[in-house]
């Protein structure tokens, strides 16, 4: 809890921006807009949905395609390398998908050559106008067909992801948004990534470094050689981790805070072996089907207690808890102060509603 920055760090002050919380994980998850924000805005306490999104149009950080073919926010500058790095696996596995979708390599190739041209002097378009601009150069981009032409322009470097204009997505040019990228030497993005992976979300393997990032095992064993003496490895319940190293001296103590994480949270998907976090017991609950859509989390002393769900109206939010254990008066008093800063964040009055 404390590398996933939801407790107070023994040597890092508390962050103070988006900027801050994006570059202390490397990458965040947030192919789900709403879970992605409050990712950021439970790291920062008191803050706005309003205000994140302003630091976004800052450009303090940005939404691509980075690893494992799912959205994630990188760091800004960072994002060209990111993708070099973790990214060309996903891209080099594209071919079945397009085959699937009828399109050639030539034609996505061709896509994103036109985005770039449609996108060029500081253009931004949204997702409809970027497929309306592929049709009118005499491109499919009906269905998913539109979805992957898009991911593959953003895959190659080309495109980013940009902030919503209402609810809507929009894509400007990488180099044009994020001017000025970093380009490290592959063994220092190996390290850096080692780093910032394991400082976020240690102590825990080199395996889950590993598919979090889409590295071969190879390179997931060399970035962390490569990091140093910033990480250490330590023996967990008899299985080898690595650890961010000023976390040696960190408190140990049981805390029994409760937060309200959103459902895509990397407290929860940084992981392969949740059981740290999650009875397996709740697994159910919290992954319907075994789907891949994290429902967001009432977590008590860094254990998963319960699960909720958000109602907008233009007047009020309504969070509807459901326990997954007994919760007594003191637990449930903290749930709905929890949900209350959620609510703080959306800038709305909630309504919390209980089973029966």
């Amino acid at each position: 809890m404390t590398s996933l920055r939801l407790r107070p760090h023994p040597t890092a002050a508390p962050p103070g921006s988006v900027a801050e919380v994006v570059e202390w994980f490397g990458a965040m998850q947030a192919q789900d807009l709403a879970s992605g924000m409050w990712s950021l805005g439970v790291r920062l306490p008191g803050s706005t949905h309003a205000e994140v999104h302003a630091a976004l149009e800052r450009r303090e950080a940005l939404r691509t395609w980075p690893m494992r073919g799912t959205i994630h926010l990188v760091p800004a500058r960072d994002a060209r390398w990111l993708l070099e790095l973790t990214g060309v696996r996903a891209l080099a596995g594209a071919a079945r998908r397009r085959e699937f979708l009828g399109l050639s390599e030539t034609e996505a190739d061709r896509a994103a050559d036109v985005l770039g041209t449609t996108l060029a002097d500081g253009g931004r378009l949204t997702r409809t106008e970027c497929v309306a601009a592929l049709t009118e150069a005499g491109i499919d981009g009906a269905g998913q067909r539109g979805y992957h032409l898009l991911w593959y322009a953003a895959q190659r470097g080309v495109t980013c992801i940009a902030p919503n204009v209402g609810t809507e997505q929009t894509f400007a040019l990488l180099d044009e948004w994020a001017p000025g990228q970093h380009q490290p030497e592959r063994d220092e993005a190996l390290a850096t990534l080692a780093l910032r992976y394991f400082r976020s979300h240690g102590p825990t393997t080199r395996q889950d470094f590993a598919g979090w990032t889409g590295l071969t095992a190879a390179d997931a064993k060399r970035a962390i050689a490569a990091a140093g003496d910033g990480l250490t490895t330590v023996d967990v319940d008899g299985t080898e981790g690595v650890l961010h190293t000023p976390l040696l001296d960190a408190p140990r103590e049981p805390v029994d805070d409760v937060l309200a994480l959103p459902g895509f949270d990397e407290y929860l998907l940084g992981f392969k072996d949740r059981t740290l976090m999650l009875d397996p017991e709740h697994k159910q609950a919290i992954i319907p089907g075994g789907n891949g859509v994290f429902q967001a989390t009432i977590v008590c002393g860094g254990r998963v207690v319960g699960t909720w769900k958000r109602s907008l109206a233009k007047t009020r939010v309504t969070l509807a808890v459901n326990p997954l254990v007994d919760l007594d008066p003191t637990q449930r008093k903290q749930a709905e102060e929890a949900l209350s800063r959620y609510a703080d964040f959306l800038a709305l009055p909630p309504k919390v509603t209980w089973p029966g």
